[in-house]
């Protein structure tokens, strides 16, 4: 496409818009705050846009961490068997002391949900499990809302061929950045001003939630009979939310959801999954599990169900629930009859749950509160937190307040009153 500042095509003026939207609504960027940000290598025309944006709202510095697919499967067909046990801890702990120095936190994901597929499914989850370890310091301050974040998707080879495996390459990463303008709101004329809209309307959901103060969601629906127990003191969030450094941002670009802290000890029956899992360069499909005393006791996939037993056996909290989400079965990315195979759309395409490390901010009165006192209200504690998705057109919830009485909350996967 050509590149002439003068006479910017569609796309670079959408793209531009993008970078914009992930500095000034993402991130919320303050001037003298850091950004430090992490991008498969295609993504380099938007990160470059990005750095200028963030450069423009007063940043000091921008930090570049750039990824290559070719060089993490290197590591698979050439590395000795040691290697999957090696994560770059120096690399993690340099991030988290960024953060911990103010510094804002701006992911950029693309990745192909397939990369790892032909790989040994061992040697997937040692690296796995490695690499959860060493960010952990960085994950903590990611998910108590320490500091204001964003992730931001865009379209690469490796990704653009899974949503549209029938065409060339160049038209399914073209198709698949119009797909990603749309479900950013960057196609409209003024995406900031569509991004306080949708954000009003996400948190009227979250203050109705929050009013109504359910002890549990049951859901009913195909391969899905399940309770979840709502953790004590839960709180519901979605959209923009400020962080504990007084910065408010949206998260994630898109989002469609409202979610909350399910308790770690309460969830019980089956459910099954209503689109594939991309994890960590594996594709996980039709999931099914059942749930006693909150934690999974039986678990299959028809794909990738190897990974899915490694990945539950992370640690204790692995195989318990961290998150749960609602989004209707009508949301724009829904409703664009596109399955991603990535988990920043899919869980905004559907009602989703999450395993592993809960969001504390979830929580009323968490702020400063040591994790094993808020385990006591129900928040799990883990290496790993994964999305996946279990709504549909088909999905019924119903919310149980702390009396006992029973109210449609979603009916065929969309809100009631809500």
């Amino acid at each position: 496409m050509p590149d002439d500042a003068a006479h910017p095509t569609l796309f670079e003026t959408r793209l531009d818009k993008l970078a914009a939207l992930a500095v000034r609504v993402g991130l919320n960027l303050r001037p003298g705050q850091e950004v430090v940000m992490t991008a498969p290598v295609e993504a380099l025309p938007l990160v470059r846009r990005i750095a200028a944006h963030a450069y423009q709202a007063g940043a000091t510095l921008v930090t570049p961490l750039i990824g290559d697919d070719e060089v993490a499967l290197a590591r698979y067909r050439h590395a000795g068997d040691d290697a999957f046990d090696t994560a770059p801890g120096w690399l993690f702990e340099g991030m988290a002391a960024a953060f911990r120095g103010g510094a804002a936190r701006l992911a950029v994901v693309g990745e192909d949900p397939t990369l790892l597929a032909g790989q040994d499914p061992a040697k997937v989850a040692r690296a796995n499990r490695a690499r959860s370890i060493a960010y952990r310091p960085a994950l903590e301050l990611i998910t108590s809302f320490a500091i204001n974040w964003n992730l931001v998707p865009a379209s690469t080879p490796g990704w653009a061929r899974e949503v549209f495996p029938g065409l060339p390459e160049h038209e399914a990463v073209a198709k698949l950045w119009d797909a990603i303008f749309m479900a950013c709101r960057v196609d409209q004329d003024d995406p900031v001003a569509g991004w306080a809209a949708h954000n009003a309307t996400l948190h009227a959901r979250t203050k109705f939630l929050n009013q109504k103060d359910y002890a549990e969601l049951r859901y009913r629906g195909p391969g899905t009979d399940l309770v979840i127990g709502l953790a004590d003191g839960h709180l519901w969030a979605g959209g923009a939310e400020p962080a504990k450094n007084g910065i408010t941002c949206n998260p994630n670009i898109p989002t469609e959801e409202v979610f909350t802290t399910p308790h770690k000890l309460r969830v019980e029956g089956t459910v099954r999954s209503t689109k594939p899992l991309a994890y960590q360069g594996t594709l996980i499909d039709e999931i099914q599990v059942r749930f006693e005393g909150g934690r999974i006791v039986e678990a299959h996939a028809s794909r990738g169900e190897n990974v899915l037993h490694k990945v539950l056996e992370t640690d204790e909290g692995a195989a318990r629930l961290g998150e749960v989400a609602l989004v209707p079965h009508s949301s724009p990315i829904s409703a664009s009859g596109l399955l991603f195979r990535n988990t920043l759309f899919d869980e905004n395409a559907a009602s989703h749950i999450a395993l592993g490390q809960a969001y504390t901010t979830c929580l009323r009165d968490s702020a400063g509160v040591p994790m094993e006192v808020l385990a006591e209200r129900g928040a799990n504690a883990s290496l790993i937190h994964i999305d996946w998705m279990i709504g549909s057109g088909e999905i019924d919830i119903d919310g149980v307040t702390k009396t006992g009485a029973v109210e449609p909350l979603m009916r065929n996967g969309e809100f009631v009153g809500a």
